[in-house]
């Protein structure tokens, strides 16, 4: 089948906070239902922290770091721009075999180059986060930030490639146990054994399939590739808000990079909401307590480190922002399209938020990498309160509406959380 996505590539990114529906879209795009001959999902950002739902014939799997087509048997890359967490990428095979995958951890493609998440770094970040009180930034508690922050810092930070060669990578976990072992000691969270991480490790590289570029261009040479985003725009490293962003980078330029060396060419299909979430800290215009009160949300709940799932009217302030922030988003997939009737049906209808007192309709991208500016923006956000006024309240009308917004056409809708909800909506195209 010919669609508005041609042969390209197709990356996926959500242009909000998070938790706008890129696994549910994934797999739709990787299920036979859509008919699109991809050969691997790619994850080309982020790490252990991700969250993505799916749920498909009865069966619910929340993706971390296995690609959200893993149910249709779509292949997964870890590129050299994801943070690797074995333990919680062996505990995740576990969970898939139960709902019947075979063989989970055989369908991973992992880049050498991949940054290595380790339990260092893990209670690292957990004693930085409580050590901010109620300042803290949101961080999942999954050792994400630390991660990357160790690596700028140490070029011998560890690697995946470097989990086959046991006194090298036990030589560069004793270096990193000894730079954060004042930070983690007077904290409660337990220092962990080298020795076992080291055997541990070893373990985990011969059972998956490591390779200098994650196989991606022989996969390529297959069919099409999905490129998997994790997080959202909005808390990008260098266009989210500083500090309530994460390490990584979230818009679509490494995607694209990471594309083009195969010369397919990319689409970029930016996902959202028909209203705002945000979990955890930061500025939240939009925010209403009242409407979160009427929209149930099934597999998004507190997080110990992370904190509340927020949840608020329609942003597009931030919503165009966040295309800004891509560069250009070719067309959108639309989600909880339900919630619009099931909010008007609880009399409180979702309103939206078109411009900013004294700011407009649209935020300034600012110079590259100026947290300067990043923190700013925060500033600005978390102290006014904007205007709102009432959104369509047929759900076709608000797809329109946000495809306006963007400039991209609606090529994929949703009305709930399950595949069967997905649906699409612009005819194919020659």
């Amino acid at each position: 089948m010919t669609t508005v996505f041609g042969d390209r590539d197709i990356i996926v990114v959500d242009l909000g906070f998070g938790d706008a529906g890129k696994g549910a879209t994934v797999d739709w795009l990787c299920s036979p239902d859509a008919s699109l001959d991809v050969a691997a999902v790619v994850r080309f950002n982020g790490g252990a922290q991700a969250a993505h739902n799916v749920v498909v014939d009865g069966r619910h799997h929340t993706f971390s770091q296995f690609g959200s087509g893993t149910f249709s048997g779509v292949p997964t890359v870890l590129s050299k721009h994801v943070l690797v967490e074995p333990i919680a990428l062996a505990a995740e095979a576990r969970a898939l075999a139960g709902l019947g995958v075979p063989n989970p951890l055989q369908l991973l493609h992992i880049d050498a180059a991949a940054l290595l998440t380790t339990p260092i770094h893990v209670a690292a970040n957990r004693a930085r986060e409580d050590a901010r009180g109620n300042g803290r930034h949101g961080s999942c508690g999954k050792g994400i930030g630390e991660t990357a922050a160790y690596a700028l810092d140490h070029p011998d930070a560890p690697t995946v490639g470097d989990c086959h060669r046991q006194a090298v990578l036990r030589t560069k976990l004793s270096t990193m146990a000894d730079h954060y072992r004042d930070l983690v000691a007077p904290s409660v969270h337990r220092w962990p054994d080298l020795d076992n991480m080291v055997t541990m490790y070893s373990e985990f590289v011969a059972a998956v399939r490591i390779a200098e570029d994650g196989d991606l261009a022989a996969l390529a040479n297959q069919g099409r590739l999905v490129f998997e985003g994790a997080q959202g725009v909005l808390l990008d490293e260098w266009r989210g808000f500083h500090p309530h962003t994460t390490w990584s980078t979230v818009e679509p330029s490494n995607a694209r990079s990471l594309s083009a060396k195969h010369g397919r060419g990319s689409h970029v299909l930016g996902v959202t909401r028909t209203y705002t979430t945000r979990h955890g800290a930061g500025p939240m215009p939009t925010e209403n307590p009242t409407l979160g009160a009427v929209l149930p949300e099934l597999h998004n709940d507190t997080g110990s480190y992370q904190g509340t799932f927020r949840i608020g009217d329609l942003d597009e302030v931030l919503l165009r922002y966040a295309a800004n922030v891509c560069g250009s988003v070719d067309s959108l997939a639309v989600t909880h399209l339900d919630a619009v009737t099931g909010a008007a049906a609880e009399g409180n209808p979702i309103r939206s938020a078109r411009r900013y007192p004294d700011v407009g309709d649209l935020l300034p991208l600012g110079p590259w990498r100026d947290l300067a500016h990043q923190q700013h923006l925060t500033d600005v956000l978390s102290a006014l309160t904007p205007d709102t006024s009432e959104l369509p309240t047929h759900p076709a009308d608000v797809a329109t509406h946000l495809g306006s917004l963007v400039g991209a056409p609606v090529a994929l809708t949703s009305s709930g959380p399950s595949r069967a909800a997905r649906h699409v909506r612009e005819p194919a195209i020659a």
